[in-house]
């Protein structure tokens, strides 16, 4: 049978330390999970406590004032390098949508299943195409 471990109350002087210290490392971005295992407890008992004391959300780390401005620009300069990523990586998708269609015709004209450009069927091969390019 499993190891039975005995139950142990804290008391309310006890609990408010814990409580403390477990702000404190929220506060540095320690996961719930770690700040109970670090306080000896089990994180139910640590979201009970929270709950009981009215702390449901933890606190959001505060940018200091004077890193404000340079911040919001870096964030903006980030956001702009990602709009140009993702108008990038659907251009390069495009083209390589464009090459395995190219490689197809190659193939089965190859093959001898070669057929005349008018009745070539690019919507099937297209979605074939697509499949193999967003893997």
């Amino acid at each position: 049978m499993g190891i039975m471990v005995t139950r142990h109350r804290h008391t309310e002087s006890e609990i408010a330390a814990k409580l403390a210290t477990a702000d404190g490392m929220a506060a540095q971005g320690v996961l719930h999970r770690d700040i109970a295992k670090l306080l000896g407890i089990s994180v139910m008992t640590y979201h009970r406590w929270r709950k009981a004391r009215g702390a449901t959300v933890r606190p959001k780390p505060r940018l200091p004032a004077d890193a404000g401005w340079a911040e919001i620009a870096n964030d903006r300069e980030e956001i702009g390098q990602i709009r140009e990523l993702k108008i990038e990586n659907s251009r390069l998708r495009r083209l390589v949508t464009d090459l395995l269609l190219e490689k197809l015709e190659l193939e089965e004209s190859l093959r001898g299943i070669s057929r005349s450009p008018a009745r070539f069927d690019h919507g099937q091969h297209a979605a074939a195409a697509r499949q193999v390019a967003q893997k």
